[in-house]
């Protein structure tokens, strides 16, 4: 596998790492149709355990069995497919070396009780993820959420554990629960500092939500109003979450939340693009489609991602 300058350049920004890890940040960045552009599309299929099967799969069935999904990510040239153990499990020997792999780490379901103070169960390890031919483990933190410091302290022994064989960590920072409004979940001064504190955790690849120019924090407020940042385009506040992760030195990719239009899928790959953001980790939007709707979709982004349209 030959590595391209514009990834030789996103590894030498992390410094500390041992030659394992930065060859599977390689892999992931190198592998697919954006491979070497220092762009990525992940397909994450975690949503089983987050909303339920039914909620899931049934706009489209086929989605149900687990092949679909590596034959997906595999079809549409994507980056890395990103799932749970059962689900990873039930493809690793079939698509073995075919995709890079994440294994999600901890998971949350619908049928729990969140309020303030929402969590996550450590459903996997990081033998398993070496077991199964994974490139990087997943982990969620909620900022904000009444057990965010606990979520902190698993996370911080599954990185370790993860860089000493070599595996990279994708950190999903969600921020959640607490005092936080539903609105202020994606402000842009808390989708920022959520980023941020990813980035602080050690992980290699941060997965935020887009955010809005909502100010949540009466003290964050002030300073923007005192020192202005440009909030106000997508593509500007894309520009601001990655300059909160070490002013790019972190890849940062953004998620594409619940099932909506295809124009709003591909503004918000612009804006991404446009804001210097690494790419899009992208699920329902995509495996909720006839999968014939969904590769075209990809396809699209994957131009788009290329500045091709």
């Amino acid at each position: 596998m030959k590595i391209s300058r514009k990834v030789r350049d996103i590894l030498a920004c992390y410094e500390s790492d041992n030659p394992g890890t930065k060859a599977n940040l390689a892999r992931i960045l190198m592998a697919g149709k954006l491979g070497g552009t220092g762009k990525m599309i992940i397909l994450p299929v975690d949503q089983g355990f987050e909303h339920g099967p039914a909620r899931s799969f049934a706009p489209n069935p086929a989605g149900y069995d687990p092949h679909y999904h590596f034959q997906m990510a595999l079809d549409a040239g994507l980056n890395a497919y990103a799932s749970v153990l059962g689900m990873i499990e039930a493809g690793a020997d079939t698509f073995a070396g075919q995709v890079p792999l994440i294994l999600k780490m901890n998971s949350s379901n619908s049928l729990s009780r969140g309020g303030e103070a929402p969590d996550q169960a450590v459903t996997a390890s990081v033998d398993d993820a070496l077991r199964l031919g994974c490139s990087a483990i997943g982990f969620t933190i909620y900022p904000g959420s009444d057990m965010a410091f606990d979520q902190m302290e698993e996370l911080r022994e599954l990185i370790v554990e993860a860089k000493s064989v070599g595996l990279a960590t994708v950190v999903w920072s969600y921020p959640r629960g607490g005092s936080l409004s539903k609105d202020g979940e994606t402000a842009i001064d808390v989708g920022a500092y959520a980023a941020h504190m990813a980035a602080l955790m050690g992980a290699h690849i941060i997965k935020v939500k887009l955010s809005t120019d909502k100010m949540e924090q009466g003290e964050a407020k002030k300073v923007y109003d005192k020192h202005p940042v440009d909030v106000s385009t997508q593509a500007a506040r894309v520009k601001h979450v990655v300059q909160a992760c070490f002013n790019g030195r972190r890849l940062v990719v953004f998620s594409g939340g619940a099932a909506k239009g295809e124009d709003s899928v591909y503004d918000d790959a612009r804006a991404i693009r446009d804001g210097g953001g690494n790419g899009s980790i992208i699920g329902r939007n995509t495996f909720q489609r006839p999968r014939d709707e969904a590769l075209a979709m990809l396809d699209r982004l994957v131009r788009i991602y290329k500045g091709q349209e």
